[in-house]
């Protein structure tokens, strides 16, 4: 079945980075298109940023545009989120997505 792990998320201070990693399984991983997404406390689900099957393609939330960068390792099925200039609203869990289906989750807080 379609499985999807996240990793990467931890404690960081306002103006630091992070990268996101969520490794996929059960499915053609070089055949879909993948996401990203995060949910803040008492907040709705937020979209962040899609990546095409190739990686030729992406687009990004306003709030992540020129800060975030999905990207994609097919050889290793991995999908990637690479967080700069992070600030206290990029609190959250963070869920990568593919085929409908949903990893756990990756907790980033930004805290000093």
């Amino acid at each position: 079945q379609v499985r999807l792990v996240e990793s990467g998320g931890g404690l960081v201070q306002p103006g630091g980075s992070l990268r996101l990693s969520c490794v996929a399984s059960g499915f053609t991983f070089s055949n879909y298109a993948m996401k990203w997404y995060r949910q803040a406390p008492g907040k709705e689900r937020e979209l962040l940023a899609i990546i095409s099957n190739t990686g030729a393609w992406t687009n990004y939330a306003d709030s992540v545009k020129g800060r975030f960068t999905i990207s994609r390792n097919n050889t290793k099925n991995t999908v990637y989120l690479q967080m700069n200039s992070l600030n206290y609203e990029d609190t959250a869990v963070y869920y990568c997505s593919g085929l409908e289906n949903w990893g756990q989750g990756t907790h980033v807080t930004v805290s000093s």
